[in-house]
């Protein structure tokens, strides 16, 4: 299983603040429809760029609650959202949350389940925090439809079957409506946010990640760093004839109590 500790939040959160992830979070708010007063659950805060925003739609009036299973990325949230006083942050799992029935308004978990074993646990908990006609905003990837092109076919493949391996749910997009219906959820939509880079960094969006799963791969001991490192070079050749191309696809869920 992934874990983020504060090497792997840091670079969690730089690369959030690129502009493409940016625009997926403006979505995001836009899609939950959250007004001054409410109560809202921010599961799997991570280090609180959404958190940060759902305070300032739903004022002093309002109320943010973020929770998440690393301590390394909440103490990012922390630092980000300690002068919000509408804000409080807990560790926690999204399949044992800590709070009432029908407590929020609203809930965001973003880039979380795929993380989780027990996703129909996790999502019939969120079920259960919202007050009725409470709207719920899922935003997860689906991996296994990544377009890229690769300076070594076969040498990818092997990087990402160990992603696989490594996440519970790697294309989770295509089972969500299903589970929310059954957690009794309606008027589900399904909003596509594609994420494309046309250049390469290793601080952007796809380098960043593409480092990250590359360093998966050597801890499960599947590859040395050399071999990492290697491959990862082969991206900035591809860059410099013009050819690199990353592009996944993103699914925002929306959904209603």
């Amino acid at each position: 299983m992934v874990k983020y500790d504060a090497k792997a939040a840091l670079n969690t959160d730089r690369s959030y603040q690129n502009p493409e992830i940016i625009n997926q979070r403006l979505k995001t708010i836009e899609a939950m429809g959250l007004r001054a007063g409410e109560y809202v659950l921010d599961a799997g805060c991570g280090t609180g760029l959404l958190t940060e925003l759902i305070s300032n739609q739903v004022g002093e009036s309002g109320y943010v609650s973020g929770v998440d299973f690393s301590q390394d990325m909440l103490d990012f949230a922390t630092s980000r959202c300690e002068s919000l006083g509408n804000v409080t942050l807990r560790q926690g799992s999204v399949t044992q949350l800590e709070f009432e029935d029908s407590y929020f308004d609203a809930a965001s978990c973003i880039q979380t389940l795929l993380y989780v074993d027990e996703v129909e646990t996790a999502i019939t908990e969120l079920h259960r925090v919202l007050k009725p006609c409470g709207r719920v905003a899922i935003l997860e990837t689906d991996w296994r439809g990544l377009v890229m092109n690769s300076p070594d076919h076969q040498l990818t493949r092997h990087i990402f079957d160990a992603w696989d391996e490594a996440v519970a749910s790697p294309n989770l997009p295509t089972r969500l409506i299903p589970l929310l219906n059954q957690s009794g959820f309606s008027s589900i939509r399904v909003q596509p946010i594609p994420v494309l880079n046309t250049s390469y960094s290793r601080q952007g969006f796809g380098g960043s990640m593409l480092d990250f799963i590359a360093k998966n791969a050597v801890k499960q001991k599947l590859l040395d760093q050399d071999q990492v490192e290697q491959w990862l070079k082969g991206f900035f050749d591809l860059a410099e004839q013009q050819a690199f191309f990353f592009c996944v696809n993103r699914f925002l869920f929306t959904a209603v109590k």
